[in-house]
């Protein structure tokens, strides 16, 4: 089930929200959140949401195991390789033998797998740390994991903030009514920017043979729109969600294409993603307090780490190591590469990003700049500038903060742009069935 659907937003949602606020026992509504959650869940996903409840518990117990031990640090290399070993099984099996030249093994991948596994690790690292108490109630551990707001794409919630909101939040109407803006603007990003976007990207990609230069242009934009407006949507309507039912969630995006450096990107790119790196693998690496070359190499494992998280393919894998590469460029000489220069490395990354294989991804980067001898613009990107130049300029005008500030400043302007967004999303959600969603896959 996804946000953007008509059964989510027809039926589950309303039908829980009656349900939950309904009910007076905080008890009852944590379980009734939790039974929602994993019907949310299995609504895609009937058979692995066994596995999910069955990894769910088996970290809660070894938490408990590590709270009560002398040993402590057992118990965590017990669970986090557990972790580990079920992501290698489900994410990178095919992955890994078939670059072994072993006949690839294909295994179903359960949808959000990379999301709830990192949860699961950052409880118990929490636990491991001190930073949070060893929850007791395993059913408390499962609503925390598995709640559907951020179940399937985050964002990647750490137990230790809402630790206090499971058992002790306070629902109220300024949360809630923050919350349904929230979502109706991550509505109409996901439904009427993102896919939008997508149907072009995905022509561009993925059936024109040696596109023109203007129409290679075209699609590595749309994709880089999309693939922001897909996630950081979805970002917005979880964090609305939580607030709707009184659970407050980190930001995930801050407007990563103002960015003056790749730096500042990825201080505002899938910002839960970027500070788990930073507090679970670089800090305990030693970070930035150890010799110059031991840095480089923990900055280097963090970026590999990163680009695997992504996906098992080579492209995910060049994708981090090419971050990598950028960010290392920035830190050991000081240069400032401003705002133009960072959208081009961003657009580019995206390309590779995008690509079924790295050749696939040169090869588009080539028609980009004319070096497949590819015509500069052609009938085609034409017809595409006519039909679509409305709302991509209202997509790039979405992703700088001006619009959204002028809104605020104005509730009764944003009260009608809220009206009007979300009746043009649901009319799209009816009339449309094209829905992908890129983060799905990881």
């Amino acid at each position: 089930m996804v946000f953007s659907s008509g059964v989510f937003v027809f039926l589950f949602l309303p039908g829980l929200l009656l349900m939950y606020y309904s009910l007076k026992s905080r008890t009852i509504r944590n379980y009734i959140l939790l039974a929602a959650s994993l019907l949310f869940y299995a609504w895609g996903e009937p058979v692995f949401v066994f596995i999910m409840t069955a990894s769910i518990f088996l970290n809660w117990f070894l938490s408990i195991l590590m709270s009560k031990s002398s040993l402590p640090k057992l118990w965590l290399t017990l669970a986090i390789s557990l972790d580990v070993l079920l992501l290698g099984v489900f994410k990178y099996a095919g992955f890994i033998t078939e670059n072994l030249g072993l006949a690839r093994v294909n295994i179903a991948l359960p949808i959000g797998i990379s999301f709830f596994t990192f949860q699961m690790m950052s409880y118990v690292f929490d636990v491991y740390y001190g930073k949070a108490e060893a929850q007791k109630n395993p059913l408390y551990v499962a609503l925390y994991i598995s709640f559907f707001p951020q179940l399937i794409a985050g964002p990647i919630v750490r137990y230790n903030q809402i630790e206090n909101e499971i058992t002790e939040r306070h629902e109220n109407f300024d949360d809630f009514s923050e919350g349904a803006r929230r979502f109706i603007y991550g509505l109409g990003k996901k439904v009427l920017l993102a896919n939008f976007a997508a149907q072009i990207a995905d022509n561009v990609f993925g059936y024109i043979v040696n596109p023109s230069v203007m129409m290679s242009w075209l699609g590595a934009v749309s994709y880089t729109l999309q693939i922001y407006f897909d996630f950081s949507g979805y970002s917005d309507m979880a964090i609305g969600l939580g607030l709707m039912f009184g659970f407050h969630f980190e930001e995930n995006f801050n407007y990563p294409y103002t960015a003056s450096s790749v730096t500042d990107f990825w201080r505002r790119w899938h910002i839960s993603l970027s500070t788990w790196f930073r507090d679970y693998v670089y800090i305990p690496m030693g970070g930035s307090r150890v010799s110059h070359s031991r840095r480089l190499m923990n900055l280097f494992a963090v970026w590999l780490l990163t680009g695997i998280w992504h996906g098992a393919n080579w492209t995910f894998i060049l994708w981090g190591l090419v971050y990598f590469a950028l960010l290392v460029i920035e830190r050991e000489t000081g240069f400032k590469p401003g705002h133009f220069l960072t959208m081009l490395a961003v657009i580019l990354a995206w390309v590779v990003f995008r690509a079924d294989t790295v050749a696939e991804a040169v090869k588009f980067i080539a028609s980009m700049f004319g070096l497949s001898g590819n015509a500069l613009y052609d009938g085609g990107f034409i017809s595409y500038v006519k039909g679509t130049w409305l709302v991509m300029m209202l997509a790039v005008i979405g992703i700088f903060p001006m619009a959204g500030n002028f809104l605020r400043r104005y509730r009764w302007i944003e009260s009608a742009w809220l009206i009007a967004v979300l009746g043009v999303s649901v009319i799209e959600i009816v009339s449309s069935s094209y829905n992908p969603f890129i983060y799905f896959n990881f």
